[in-house]
């Protein structure tokens, strides 16, 4: 079993099983986005992530068809995982150039080696190509890559627009203010993108619509816990501050404010007096989207079978092996 504190509730073999599934599938995700992919920038883009989202539409599509698809359907749905990566690697490199970061999975972000204008003409190359698998995928797989990817872009959007809007840093009197902003931003960050690569996986399985939804809803679910999570992190490691609540106070004015040293260090010792309560905070949400997640991973629509079995434990792994850093479980 995984070696830190509170390890999922689940066998030793179906652990492995997972790791197993997750390993390979991985592999053969690398190994089809090789071939789908000629252009070197763009695989540039796509290199070190985690395919999180690709690994959970295959591990729906599994969940469907029960592991007995052919080896073609089984290709066809890795190409659809291509267009997954495709339009996730978009969304970050347009998100690097409005939100002004400098990295990315720890090398110089596209646009800082690039320009901006080639950056952002490459995100619409990579977003070209994801459509134009999704168009060989058929009608509703086309609306599915359309209808995310204008989620996600009306969710850049109202970003922008709160950016301009945004409460005066000077009437924020209350903590809840603070809290407030936060809980927005997150609501607006890409968990669309998790719950329509479940969908698409189940899709490319020709699942009807009333399961089709059940795995678009176990999708969302999984993007919300990772995004908590993910920020569960940078406060235990006491990158809070400077990677979440900063950045709102920014997105709270017109343009990017400076704080002295001591205004850090005073707003550090109000999250450090906190700190207990804002991760228990953390832990209880991670904890409701997770459960929601099994919960609907549990679905009677959903035929029984390892894979089924796989959806279940999946949202636990996941976040349990991001926090482990932290020595949290869930």
């Amino acid at each position: 079993m995984l070696s830190f504190k509170g390890e999922l509730n689940t066998s030793k073999n179906k652990t492995i099983t997972i790791d197993k599934f997750f390993d390979s599938t991985r592999d053969d995700i690398e190994k089809k986005i090789e071939t789908t992919i000629a252009d070197k920038e763009i695989i540039e883009i796509l290199n070190g992530g985690k395919r999180l989202r690709s690994l959970l539409a295959a591990l729906s599509f599994k969940a469907c068809t029960r592991g007995k698809e052919t080896k073609e359907k089984y290709q066809q749905s890795l190409e659809g995982t291509v267009g997954i990566e495709l339009a996730h690697g978009a969304s970050l490199v347009h998100d690097d150039i409005i939100d002004k970061d400098l990295e990315r999975r720890g090398k110089s972000a596209f646009y800082v080696k690039e320009g901006v204008g080639k950056a952002i003409l490459t995100g619409h190359k990579m977003l070209i190509r994801g459509l134009d698998i999704a168009l060989k995928h058929g009608k509703e797989f086309t609306k599915l890559y359309l209808d995310s990817w204008n989620e996600v872009v009306n969710g850049e959007i109202d970003e922008v627009n709160f950016n301009k809007s945004g409460v005066k840093l000077k009437n924020m009197s209350t903590k809840s203010q603070i809290f407030e902003a936060y809980n927005k931003i997150i609501n607006m960050k890409t968990a669309s993108l998790f719950s329509s690569a479940c969908k698409g996986g189940a899709l490319q399985a020709n699942m009807s619509e009333d399961i089709l939804k059940v795995f678009a809803d176990y999708g969302r679910e999984i993007g919300l816990a990772y995004q908590l999570a993910d920020d569960l992190v940078d406060l235990a490691k006491g990158e809070f501050i400077d990677s979440v609540i900063i950045p709102i106070l920014n997105k709270l004015e017109k343009q990017k404010i400076e704080l002295s040293a001591a205004k850090k260090q005073e707003i550090k010792n109000k999250f450090d007096k906190n700190k207990e309560k804002i991760k228990q905070m953390y832990i209880q949400e991670i904890k409701r989207h997770v459960g929601n997640a099994v919960q609907l991973s549990k679905s009677e629509l959903i035929p029984s079978s390892e894979y089924k079995d796989m959806l279940s434990d999946a949202p636990r792994y996941i976040i349990n092996k991001m926090l482990r850093e932290i020595n949290i479980n869930i």
